[in-house]
């Protein structure tokens, strides 16, 4: 029998639908890939565009938290990377491990994440090719871009990278300005639409600074409508431009803007092939899972150095403080002629004596305190800031004359008290190319094991900016060379933290924010009450902060009558257990300390952790951390509040079941205030279980820090 007609043109229409339900799976099987994180709670979705773009939506349980995001790039002498792209294969890979850290705010760290891997065509006559790597955790995820293919010979210079972070919402948001020279700067509350780092191109107490867009710097927070937290950072990042991140205050549509090069003209050269660093968004449903998060450090490849036993993780006294307080000075010499400090007669005012240093190690060494930082040891100060030619101005194996290096190293070791170097470059960073070698091997042979850094000023050569590709790569090399001499960083006017010290423990802590010393000399008051309860949840995430806290001389009389620590004097002391650092600075003059109670705390507060647990929290307002000491079953807690006064309920949960405490807590008194009265203070004796209930009552600026030792 004949089919008629109208059944072979249904026939065919049939036929033609099938086909197009199959063309349109196979699409979607091609660009509608996804990936959930291990509890499924987060899930990545890969979209294509009409022209051939190739973005990502981000979902968290229901919530679309990024929408459509594009992603790509732009060349010199190529066509952009941005469309006419094609997903040709995608693998999936899930891992589980733990590794240890040497040292830091655990021992143990769970890496777990799901991985989606896919790989990418552009449909034109180029063929170009590269992979986009997805890592999905319980706290959040990371991808960067690979590009595996390039030949050894192949140069790729990138203009720009596109890539974009498309919120759905005018988010709560805590941020500083993209700088491409320094991290210096208070942080600012505002919603996303409110951004304007334009308008903070000026800045007096800044020796470097450059804000070319309306941008902010990494890691900067957020809290959602529905009250979720995120934090948008980067990971690893190695040869290739600090990303800032460029707003679009009228759509809430966020675009990477890597720092440039003004002496290059472009953002990143690479040569054959590479991966960039990962771009890292950080998710939790409270303000305290972003502290817990291990997203960043996991993202970092493991311990290439192997045993780094020859760092000992410590508190430290300096000759630091007495400068900003104007009672001692960097140089020898009062005169401009760095060459001429040896036919002067000193001023008198030196800081860096060998005297000195000695009476500072012997307070160390009754004090529980096993490290000396000595800033101004060394030649060049007299012509270090300020000035053009500053390039060969510093050496950093020679000593002022009033100061004995190897005499105060033997001093010290005979007191079990380790000298920290200083070398301050003012950013004079080809003379520090050059003696870099020389000055690490004195180290090593006086047995010095750790060095802090310094780059203050405008980098020489001109057109380069502190976050630049060019800067990041000398960080590294300083980091690199100087694990060849068992020496550790602590690096200040820094590249940000971006884990690496998971690959190369002796980055042991640095700066990248606005320190203590802005509460000595800052001409806009210093940092306000609200300052460290916002570091805590913002600059914190990135990795360990060098703030030295501890200052007792609240008010700083006699020296600043003008300038004072906005905070409580116990808030200084809970520090030590909230900012998180491998080293901390007892910072304040010996006579601040001297007969004081309060100090015992300073001298029984661990350095290096078990553990450690955010208890609660609210960016901006307060915080409660509680670590364990590694190698021991003491447990220490520190609380800080903002300017506002506040009652904290602590559940002691964290304490050994069946164990009895001896906790000393130091509150602060009924009538403290960060400004009234900021020194007023109380110590309490209780004994303490796991089951009980801690209530704080945190004075306006103030705090709370407790230690608890078991008893026997």
């Amino acid at each position: 029998m004949k089919a008629s007609s109208s059944s072979k043109i249904r026939l065919t229409v049939g036929i033609l639908a099938i086909a197009m339900i199959l063309t349109a799976c196979d699409m979607k099987k091609t660009v509608d890939t996804h990936v959930q994180s291990p509890n499924g709670k987060i899930n990545v979705e890969l979209v294509s565009g009409k022209a051939g773009e190739l973005g990502y939506l981000l979902r968290f349980g229901d919530q679309l938290l990024i929408d459509t995001s594009w992603l790509g790039f732009e060349f010199k002498d190529q066509e952009p990377l941005m469309n006419q792209l094609e997903v040709t294969k995608v693998e999936f890979t899930e891992k589980d491990e733990s590794w240890e850290m040497p040292w830091g705010e655990q021992r143990v760290v769970r890496n777990h994440y799901k991985e989606m891997l896919v790989s990418v065509t552009e449909k034109t006559t180029a063929a170009r090719q590269f992979q986009l790597q997805f890592r999905l955790y319980d706290d959040g995820l990371g991808f960067r871009y690979l590009f595996p293919d390039l030949t050894d010979d192949q140069e790729t210079i990138i203009l720009d990278e596109h890539t974009h972070f498309n919120l759905t919402g005018d988010h709560q948001v805590w941020w500083i300005p993209g700088d491409w020279d320094i991290y210096e700067h208070l942080y600012h509350h505002t919603r996303l639409s409110e951004i304007d780092a334009l308008a903070l191109r000026s800045h007096n107490d800044l020796a470097q600074t450059h804000i070319p867009f309306n941008a902010v710097n990494t890691p900067v927070t957020m809290k959602t409508a529905e009250g979720i937290y995120l934090s948008f950072h980067e990971a690893n990042l190695t040869d290739y431009a600090d990303m800032t991140i460029k707003i679009d205050t009228n759509n809430f549509n966020l675009v990477s803007e890597l720092v440039g090069s003004d002496r290059l003209g472009y953002k990143v050269k690479r040569k054959g092939a590479f991966s960039t660093p990962w771009r890292t968004i950080q998710i939790s449903e409270t303000a305290a899972g972003l502290i817990d998060s291990r997203l960043i450090v996991n993202l970092n490849e493991p311990n290439r150095l192997g045993d780094v036993s020859w760092f000992k993780p410590t508190k430290y006294v300096g000759i630091w403080w007495d400068m900003h307080l104007g009672s001692k000075t960097w140089d020898y010499a009062a005169t401009q002629d760095m060459n001429s400090f040896g036919g002067l007669k000193p001023h008198g005012k030196h800081g860096a004596t060998t005297k000195y240093a000695k009476q500072l190690i012997d307070f160390a060494a009754e004090n529980n305190i096993h490290a000396i930082l000595v800033e101004g040891w060394n030649t060049g100060w007299e012509h270090w800031i300020g000035f053009e030619d500053r390039e060969g101005v510093f050496d950093f194996v020679t000593p002022y004359p009033d100061y004995d290096l190897a005499e105060v190293v033997r001093y010290g070791k005979s007191k079990g008290v380790e000298l920290i170097m200083h070398h301050e470059t003012s950013a004079a960073v080809r003379t520090y190319d050059q003696q870099m070698d020389t000055a690490y091997r004195l180290m090593e042979s006086l047995g010095i094991h750790a060095v802090k850094t310094g780059y203050v000023g405008q980098i020489i050569p001109k057109g380069e900016y502190h976050h630049g590709q060019w800067m990041v790569n000398h960080y590294r090399r300083a980091l690199e060379t100087a694990a060849k001499y068992k020496i550790a960083i602590n690096a200040h006017e820094p590249i940000k933290a971006t884990g690496i010290r998971r690959t190369l423990p002796n980055a042991i802590s640095r700066e990248g924010l606005r320190g203590q010393e802005f509460n000595a000399w800052a001409s806009d008051g210093g940092n306000p009450p609200n300052h460290l309860p916002t570091v805590a949840f913002t600059r914190m995430l990135a990795g360990p902060i060098d703030f030295t806290p501890g200052i007792f001389n609240i008010k700083l009389d006699p020296w600043k009558p003008n300038n004072q620590v906005n905070t409580t004097l116990v808030h200084q002391l809970a520090l030590y257990v909230v900012i998180y650092s491998p080293i901390q600075m007892v910072p304040d003059l010996i006579e601040a300390y001297t007969n004081h109670p309060a100090f015992q705390f300073i001298r029984d507060v661990a350095v290096d952790w078990e553990q450690s647990l955010t208890l609660n929290g609210e960016v901006g307002e307060y915080v409660t951390i509680a670590r364990q000491q590694r190698d021991s079953d003491n447990w220490f807690l520190g609380a800080i509040t903002n300017e506002e006064a506040r009652k904290l309920e602590v559940k002691l949960d964290f304490l050994e079941a069946g164990t009895t405490y001896e906790a000393r807590l130091y509150l602060d008194a009924a009538d403290a205030h960060w400004d009234e009265n900021p020194t007023a203070y109380k110590i309490v004796k209780q004994q303490l279980k796991q089951s009980d209930i801690l209530s704080l009552e945190l004075a306006p600026g103030g705090g709370a820090a407790v230690s608890f030792v078991p008893v026997e």
